[in-house]
């Protein structure tokens, strides 16, 4: 089983790369802590999709602590990485997305896999789960997503952007996109829409067990976007919307599987802090050994 990593990211609101923060009781990465949970779970292949420049520091990090066993690809999302016979020569700030992230690792991975984000903390349920439904889901359309409750994957310290699940019985219907979201009083609001939640709805972290298929639907839809001037300036391509869009089309099956684990991230500076007192608890818990790789 192959767990995939999307470690690209800017970290803007964090004000540097929170992928490589050294937030574990040794100094680990946020993101060792999710491979060290898929590894217990039966998971043998890494992927982690990162910016170039980051490649052989990832790479080289990264060899010198996993099993001898384990496949590892790390892998640049570039801007010039683009479907074949698409030429593009405008400018552009920042990546594609996360759906181009995935798409990014089309050439190394031809089974069912779980995409997470790199600098999220989902819980060691999340990957046993995923295991599970891997092992016991083996048709080619059926894919899931483990949630969390909205509520509790807020940020005190400003909003974040989270894809909020309509579901019906542990079906997936659909996932809104929503770009600023903050708790208000016992409300849960998204500043650019105005729409309100209880914040008990279950919300998308970016845990998503897929399929291989998904690799020619992303690249069908980075066609269609890039044909597009007005998107290709700054708009991205969310993994999200691919998943929307296979349901949609009777592509896919998508189970949402509520997480046993409370998810935590680090979205702002501030958010550091509750970070690593929490892989501390949960080291001092006998959840993680220290270090973590031994």
């Amino acid at each position: 089983m192959t767990l995939l990593l999307m470690a690209a990211g800017s970290g803007s609101r964090y004000g540097k790369l929170k992928q490589f923060d050294d937030l574990g009781p040794e100094g680990e990465f946020l993101m060792e802590f999710a491979i060290y949970d898929a590894l217990k779970n039966g998971f043998d292949h890494i992927v982690v999709i990162t910016k170039k420049d980051n490649v052989n520091f990832l790479q080289e990090h990264l060899e010198d602590r996993l099993p001898s066993d384990v496949r590892l690809d790390v892998l640049a999302q570039e801007i010039t990485d683009l479907p074949y016979g698409v030429v593009f020569t405008g400018e552009r700030p920042k990546p594609w997305g996360t759906a181009h992230a995935v798409w990014t690792a089309r050439n190394v991975i031809d089974a069912p896999f779980c995409v997470i984000n790199a600098d999220d903390f989902y819980g060691q349920s999340a990957y046993a789960n995923a295991a599970k439904f891997i092992k016991e889901h083996p048709q080619d359309d059926h894919y899931a997503l483990i949630g969390y409750t909205l509520k509790d994957t807020l940020s005190e310290h400003g909003t974040v952007s989270r894809g909020v699940c309509m579901t019906d019985g542990d079906n997936l219907i659909s996932v809104d996109e929503r770009l600023k979201l903050a708790q208000e009083g016992d409300k849960v609001i998204d500043a650019d829409s105005g729409m309100e939640y209880t914040g008990d709805e279950l919300a998308s972290m970016n845990f998503w067990i897929c399929r291989p298929a998904i690799f020619d639907e992303i690249e069908t839809e980075f066609r269609e976007f890039l044909e597009d001037d007005h998107m290709i300036r700054t708009s991205e391509l969310y993994i999200p919307k691919t998943i929307q869009n296979l349901l949609q089309a009777g592509k896919a099956k998508v189970k949402v599987v509520p997480s046993q684990d409370n998810w935590f991230g680090v979205t702002y500076a501030s958010d550091r802090e509750v970070a690593v007192k929490s892989l501390q608890q949960k080291t001092n818990e006998g959840q993680y050994v220290s270090p973590l790789w031994q």
